[in-house]
């Protein structure tokens, strides 16, 4: 059996709950996850990897069990999350780790990688986009609202913070729906029904347009630096499409490229092949 500790970290006045697992001389891997989730979509996954690896999957600032503070107090922007993520790698000693990225993850853990090359011995990509051709039209209300910051453009992008658009996010492209848990599902919406999460939320749909500003600089770094990457994706993603799987590629010429028949959260149905292509990537 897998012991998973359950642990909050105080980077310098902010509190941030993440998961623990592993043996501690173990090589580490931190598991960044997308929205609207937390740590608890790696529920799976965990179990399967630590045995060989010290993991830690931390919940985002304003999600999850994190805190969340006011937008009074806390400009919600991705810069700023990778900031305390980055953060929060040194409080808790990792110094040196691959980085697995989803959704949200990716452009924090891309920034990470950009600030400190010398820290990441490996990136896995699971539906974390760095190319602009990975963008599906789903995209096209956020892209209105990052030309048009207007207040009939935000509130129609409430439609993403629904619980029937959560649901959706889960079970779009996946095999059978009745492989994906509910759980996950519910914990979310949850979280989004929070006083405030909502404006949040929209905050950082407004700031996503600073990843995509940013491609070009993690494209660079690819370039240059040409970690090992290995990409595993939902290849039926609504948001995310296969040819930004591909693209990595065109920058990293020795990337691993794998697609699964599945959706989004593409861990819901398939951890267990995931897992195992994780494992033989990294014990390389």
């Amino acid at each position: 059996m897998t012991t998973i500790h359950y642990r909050s970290a105080d980077v310098d006045g902010f509190k941030v709950f993440y998961r623990e697992a592993g043996p501690k001389g173990a090589p580490k891997l931190l598991l960044l996850h997308g929205f609207p989730s937390s740590g608890h979509m790696f529920r799976d996954l965990i179990p399967l990897l630590a045995d060989r690896f010290h993991i830690i999957a931390p919940d985002l600032p304003g999600f999850g069990l994190s805190d969340m503070p006011s937008r009074e107090t806390f400009k919600y922007t991705f810069d700023n999350l990778a900031s305390v993520v980055d953060r929060f790698t040194e409080l808790v000693g990792f110094d040196r780790f691959a980085v697995y990225v989803f959704d949200y993850g990716a452009p924090t853990g891309f920034r990470l990688a950009t600030l400190h090359p010398d820290r990441i011995t490996a990136i896995i990509s699971q539906n974390g986009n760095a190319y602009e051709e990975g963008l599906s039209e789903g995209w096209n209300p956020i892209r209105a609202y990052w030309q048009d910051a207007s207040e009939e453009n935000r509130k129609a992008l409430r439609g993403f913070l629904t619980p029937e658009s959560t649901r959706w996010q889960y079970t779009h492209g996946a095999p059978d729906e009745t492989l994906v848990s509910p759980d996950g599902i519910a914990l979310d919406n949850f979280y989004l029904a929070r006083p405030g999460a909502d404006e949040i939320q929209l905050d950082l749909f407004s700031d996503y347009k600073s990843n995509v500003a940013l491609y070009p600089a993690f494209q660079d770094y690819f370039r240059k630096h040409k970690p090992r990457l290995l990409a595993v994706w939902g290849k039926n993603d609504p948001f995310f499409l296969p040819p930004g799987a591909e693209a990595f590629k065109r920058d990293i010429p020795d990337a691993e490229i794998r697609f699964f028949d599945t959706g989004h959260f593409a861990l819901e149905t398939h951890a267990t092949e995931i897992a195992a292509v994780i494992g033989e990537f990294l014990s390389r």
